[in-house]
């Protein structure tokens, strides 16, 4: 057989210690004597992200790996069994011994535990087959548990109890003893909108156990089904059946997925989910049919209650997108000396350098984001303030919606940098891809998340002062030689002002049409300020480089007419002149039926 040319791989190095973004941001956050703490665990687990922890990671990916439902037994009885690999098996280890969920808790190092922990899950996420999925939910469902355990009068003794044995599985470091576990909140009737929840509980009667419920409902899509435990909403039926309808009628409920004999708790699995992406991640339809589950908030509090699950998860969706971006360019930077094209290394092509170049500055922007969010948690959960949790309440959905969709173009960028070696999927590239899709859908979509930012404005205005107070404090440290950006984020900051004071005097469809247009802008402007003041530290030509070109890559206010929303409905929906809707019915205009897709 004849010799032909073989392209070189890229390689991947130590993801923490070759990662300039990551380190200098934990310098300029982390005081130098409590970063000295974990920075060489940091960088130890570099080095296992690009190793052995990847090759777990691959191996899960594999389609032969990936988890499939054996619904019956050789002997014709119903099992439900999810069986998955030993490579995600090996990751859930990895998980526990790491810390991952651990780290946040034990709060070794103070308000910057967060972000030792997070960078760890930084490095794991694009490793791991995205084990960052079920550990996400942990982390929510423990923190949601903390926050219960914080009023225990409201809890039975019990129920206190039980809360406290199922948060030390869930922080446990003992890969024996770690639980992951799932949230079960998406039904056929919608994902976001748990108003029209269809899933009852109702007193076990066969129980003097106060807190003892049975569930009956279908849940249509849960992630992480193999996880020990779950939280789900439920409304309650009172004695005569009857139940308050919409989300002031949910309760918040805890479930134990098996019995003490290891069968399932009346659950029934009626398939696994094929997914575009996270295939890895055992995701499946469930029907409830009077599992026990028990009541862990007041009836009609389960939406509030469960709102600190859905905010850390967000920050773990923004996390994950991030590190999907800063993956993909560390494989692009590495492989552009390895390829070359007419002649030339794409190391040495000027359009080339171009294009990785505004994929870096999208990242270091993005995860200045990232980084600034984690510290607001570790403040909010070691030294409460008002100020943290007026940010967080704003950022938490800005970073989720804009990192998703930056997160998700840089990608796509990154597989055009390997040309037709980035389709192929057995070089491991698609796959970044296809994982980064979910995250501008799970939790919340980017229009969804946009509304949450006019919600936030309603109901808490006093957060948005102290967005523009820190906007302001953050450029007004720029040097000379960055005066033009500061005036442009300033100028921008009063734009953005002058549109949320407009907000309540316009009518509400231009606010809900405008809110997408809104919710860019406030992130892109905030991360314009963030990497200011990170250039004001570093004093390197560099950053306030990537500071600037960071307002010409993503424009601060996105500029969206005021008549675009009399236009929407005409240009989205293709009005004929009599007003009817084209393409849509179940009968087209020549009287024949429309095909069901």
């Amino acid at each position: 057989m004849a010799s032909y040319f073989l392209q070189d791989p890229p390689r991947l190095g130590n993801q923490y210690e070759e990662d300039t973004a990551l380190v200098e941001g934990l310098h300029r956050l982390v005081p130098a004597d409590v970063l000295k703490g974990f920075e060489s665990d940091l960088s130890r687990f570099g080095e296992r992200a690009a190793t052995d922890v990847l090759d777990m990671g691959r191996s899960a990916n594999r389609t032969v790996n990936e988890p499939h439902l054996v619904q019956h037994n050789g002997w014709g009885h119903r099992v439900d069994d999810i069986v998955i690999s030993e490579a995600w098996k090996a990751l859930h280890g990895v998980a526990a011994e790491e810390g991952l969920i651990a780290l946040g808790y034990e709060r070794r190092s103070g308000k910057y535990s967060r972000l030792h922990q997070f960078s760890k899950l930084f490095m794991y996420g694009p490793s791991s087959a995205i084990y960052t999925c079920p550990l996400a939910m942990t982390d929510g469902a423990a923190k949601l548990i903390e926050e219960l355990l914080r009023d225990r009068a409201s809890l039975s003794p019990s129920m206190a109890q039980r809360l406290q044995e199922h948060y030390a599985h869930l922080t446990s470091r003992s890969p024996s003893e770690f639980w992951t576990s799932g949230q079960w909140m998406t039904e056929r009737t919608g994902g976001s909108d748990v108003g029209n929840t269809e899933t009852f509980a109702v007193k076990d009667p066969n129980s003097s156990d106060p807190d003892r419920y049975l569930l009956t409902g279908y849940k249509f899509f849960t992630s992480a089904t193999t996880s020990p435990m779950a939280f789900t909403l439920a409304r309650i039926k009172d004695a005569n059946g009857n139940a308050v309808k919409g989300s002031r009628g949910l309760a918040l409920f805890l479930v134990n997925t098996r019995n003490i004999d290891g069968k399932l708790n009346n659950i029934v699995i009626h398939r696994l989910k094929t997914k575009l992406g996270t295939r890895a991640v055992p995701t499946a339809e469930l029907e409830l049919v009077n599992t026990v589950a028990y009541l862990a908030s007041p009836p009609g509090q389960g939406v509030r209650k469960i709102s600190s699950l859905f905010n850390l998860t967000r920050i773990y969706n923004a996390t994950s997108s991030v590190g999907g971006m800063r993956r993909m360019i560390a494989l692009v930077r590495d492989y552009a000396h390895r390829r070359k094209v007419f002649g030339r290394p794409l190391s040495e092509q000027p359009l080339h350098l171009a294009t990785v170049a505004n994929m870096e500055v999208t990242y270091r922007g993005a995860l200045q984001m990232v980084l600034q969010l984690l510290l607001l948690l570790g403040e909010s959960e070691v030294e409460p303030n008002t100020r943290a949790d007026h940010l967080l309440r704003v950022l938490t959905p800005l970073a989720k919606l804009h990192l998703g969709k930056i997160g998700l173009a840089t990608i796509s960028e990154g597989l055009e940098c390997f040309g037709g070696a980035g389709y192929v999927e057995d070089t491991g590239l698609p796959v970044f891809l296809r994982d980064a899709q979910v995250e501008t859908i799970w939790e919340g979509t980017t229009n969804v998340l946009s509304l949450d930012i006019l919600r936030v404005l309603a109901r808490s205005p006093a957060s948005f002062d102290e967005y523009f107070r820190t906007v302001a404090a953050q450029v007004a440290k720029a040097p000379a030689s960055l005066s033009d950006v500061a005036a442009e984020i300033t100028a921008a900051a009063a734009d953005l002002r002058r549109q949320l004071e407009k907000v309540a005097s316009q009518d509400a469809a231009t606010t809900e049409a405008g809110a997408r247009a809104l919710a860019f802008s406030l992130s892109s402007t905030y991360i314009a300020s963030l990497l200011v003041e990170h250039a004001v530290w570093s004093k390197r030509p560099v950053d306030e480089a990537i500071a600037r070109r960071w307002t010409r890559l993503h424009p601060l206010v996105e500029v969206r007419s005021a008549d675009w929303a009399r236009q929407d409905a005409a240009i989205a929906l293709d009005l004929d002149p009599s007003g009817r809707a084209r393409g849509s019915g179940d009968v087209a205009p020549n009287g024949k039926p429309r095909a069901r897709y």
